[in-house]
């Protein structure tokens, strides 16, 4: 491969690393899933990640709609697809207004934002404390979360913690997820097809990648019922932190 996709070895295998992830993120373990835009863009210049990680993204959504399909709970998906579309076309009217550099100090934002709200809501709110379940909750969620995924493909802690407060079971919990990222990831499509963020080059790239994407989505289904949920947390949480620090630098 020629250009930006004409990486070193560590790429490459950080690249894998990556589309891995991505599967495993989709099928079994959905805090991972903020982890994945710094570590993309490690591999790729910011904008370029953005609309490489998308393709994958929406394979691993197939993969989890497949799984998942019977357990989403269309009534939450209804009440955030429509401020979900606003903040994807907000989205994308940022995209078109700043450069590489400036999306790559953006993402790092959005991310450590996220992360931020994580924590707030794990170690200080109380998973057990109620959240606001009205129209506007969801439509604030909704809007940030389609926003959010249309920048940095970071829409998945707003996401969380709205589906955590409506205090849904496990498995509707990631039906409702799956559902709702394989639907607004196509939306993205055309947006990033515009500003060129998908080209003939980074489907090729993806294509390289989508094994492991592949392998990652079923191991996904093994692992969420392995790996002790708290430990694993903190080790996402801790490794975001510093993936998206070093994206100021």
């Amino acid at each position: 491969m020629n250009g930006i996709y004409a990486l070193s070895i560590w790429r490459w295998i950080l690249a894998a690393v990556t589309a891995v992830m991505v599967g495993i993120s989709k099928t079994g373990l959905p805090a991972l899933g903020i982890l994945l835009a710094p570590l993309f863009a490690e591999v790729l210049p910011a904008r370029a990640s953005t609309g490489a990680l998308l393709p994958l993204l929406i394979l691993a959504d197939a993969f989890a709609v497949i799984f998942w399909r019977r357990h989403g709970s269309w009534k939450h998906l209804l009440r955030l697809f429509p401020p979900a579309l606003v903040g994807i076309v907000a989205g994308y009217f940022a995209m078109g207004r700043v450069n590489d550099q400036q999306l790559r100090y953006i993402m790092a934002a959005i991310v450590i934002v996220m992360l931020g709200v994580m924590v707030y809501r794990e170690y200080i709110l109380g998973t057990d404390k109620p959240l606001p379940t009205t129209w506007w909750f969801a439509s604030i969620a909704g809007f940030l979360a389609g926003a959010t995924t249309m920048v940095a493909n970071a829409g998945g802690p707003v996401t969380m913690i709205y589906l955590i407060s409506m205090r849904l079971p496990k498995k509707e919990f990631i039906g409702t997820a799956a559902w709702y990222f394989f639907v607004l990831n196509w939306i993205k499509v055309p947006f990033s097809l515009s500003l060129g963020l998908i080209t003939a080059p980074s489907l090729l790239f993806d294509a390289v990648l989508a094994a492991g994407v592949i392998g990652g989505a079923l191991a996904g289904l093994v692992l969420a019922n392995r790996i002790p949920e708290k430990a694993f947390m903190i080790a996402v949480q801790a490794l975001t932190l510093v993936s998206a620090v070093r994206m100021f630098f």
